[in-house]
């Protein structure tokens, strides 16, 4: 066996390792280190008799004292849901008026709803509701079945053209240039006067010619002026909010084959509460009537 290097200049034997003339001192590890590096594997032998330590096949080993952070979210969870029964009780015994009006109730219910929208709404209405091409903002007063508390609160239970709900709201544009009912013509004439009911810049002779023709087959669900029909779903196309959008090739597109969005019920799928808490919720974004 070689005998190792001792450093010049403070007698420590080296480890024989060198980096770019550096020598590594063969050293004795601290005391304190020592008994830190101990400590931690008694510590480690203690935990694992204490806690959850070894995966076994469908589950860990428990531990003496029988602890597991599930278990303690578990009862943390329990603990919030006692808390919050009388307010959800009292939710879901109550009409919607009478929740508006109790302020506390009212901000339970509004903050449930938030949560609630943030898992099941925002992928077709967004995040902060102002919806998109085909999926209605909820933030504005143009309500197609009803802003009050009692409409919403419909339109969430049995949503719109959901084919499993009979009691689904149901508003269905005929297909005017696809099934032959208008030539492209009185299309185009019809959507120059659809532009005038909303105020927007228009074709005026074409508009005056399609007036005719709007009266003989929209006038029916949209109004003579286009205020539109809430019993029927029938949208108001006096303004200037749209659901595809308003220019002129938008609304000749949706007169010659129209789109007709679904919203899923929501009864079937969420609990009376979470309903209640929704239609506040969608009541309070600015909207609500």
């Amino acid at each position: 066996m070689s005998k190792r290097e001792v450093d010049d200049f403070s007698g420590v034997e080296t480890t024989g390792h060198e980096w770019d003339g550096i020598r590594e001192l063969d050293n004795p590890m601290p005391r304190w280190w020592l008994w830190t590096f101990l400590a931690c594997i008694v510590w480690a032998f203690g935990y694992m008799v204490f806690y959850p330590a070894w995966p076994l096949l469908n589950e860990a080993t428990p531990g003496v004292l029988g602890y597991s952070s599930r278990g303690e979210l578990h009862q943390e969870i329990a603990d919030v849901k006692a808390s919050r029964a009388g307010l959800i009780a009292r939710i879901e015994n109550l009409p919607l008026e009478e929740i508006r009006r109790d302020d506390d109730l009212r901000q339970f219910a509004t903050n449930g709803g938030r949560a609630a929208f943030a898992v099941n709404c925002i992928q077709c209405h967004g995040s902060g509701a102002a919806g998109s091409a085909g999926s209605h903002n909820l933030n504005d007063d143009d309500w197609i079945w009803g802003g009050n508390l009692e409409a919403i609160e419909t339109t969430l239970l049995h949503g719109v053209r959901h084919a499993a709900d009979d009691e689904s709201r149901y508003s269905e544009m005929p297909a005017f240039g696809r099934d032959g009912i208008l030539e492209k013509p009185e299309i185009k004439a019809v959507t120059q006067h659809v532009l005038s009911l909303a105020g927007q810049p228009h074709e005026a002779e074409q508009a005056e010619a399609g007036r005719e023709i709007y009266a003989e087959n929209c006038a029916a669900c949209h109004g003579e002026t286009g205020k539109g029909d809430r019993e029927q779903g029938a949208p108001n196309l006096s303004d200037s909010i749209w659901l595809y959008a308003g220019s002129a090739d938008e609304i000749e597109r949706q007169i010659n084959v129209p789109r007709h969005g679904v919203m899923p019920a929501w009864g079937g799928r969420l609990d009376t509460v979470t309903i209640k808490q929704l239609t506040i919720y969608v009541h309070s974004l600015g909207g609500g009537e």
